[in-house]
């Protein structure tokens, strides 16, 4: 039975996030060697600095709770937007929005871009 985009992305968010929340130290399997993300604006490429950027973040806990998760096929893979709130040792709530681009390398999906944003409103 062949997987659907929708199905794809839900696996993938699932080990993402689960990862992320559990031990984000965890992620860089997950990250294509050459992956760009843009974490606030600022653009970080290469699997070891995006890992080196995501385990240090000044939270010791975190957990992500994805409220809506949209897909698309591109030519080279999956575009998957991910938009949910996520909550930070005794931070308050904060919303999120996500947008990965993971590519098929063999039997196996890579993220070759990120981009995450907080949802915070300045005036």
């Amino acid at each position: 039975m062949a997987t659907t985009p929708e199905q794809l992305a839900t696996a993938f968010c699932t080990t993402y996030f689960g990862t992320f929340d559990q031990n984000r130290s965890n992620l860089g399997p997950l990250y294509a060697p050459e992956a760009t993300m843009t974490f606030e604006g600022a653009q970080i490429n290469g699997r070891e600095a995006i890992l080196q950027k995501l385990v240090s973040l000044s939270f010791q806990q975190v957990v992500h709770d994805v409220t809506t998760l949209d897909c698309q096929m591109t030519q080279t893979g999956l575009l998957i937007f991910v938009v949910g709130q996520l909550k930070t040792d005794s931070d308050q709530v904060l919303g999120f929005s996500q947008c990965f681009h993971i590519v098929q390398a063999g039997e196996s999906y890579f993220i070759s871009n990120d981009i995450f944003r907080l949802a915070l409103h300045h005036n």
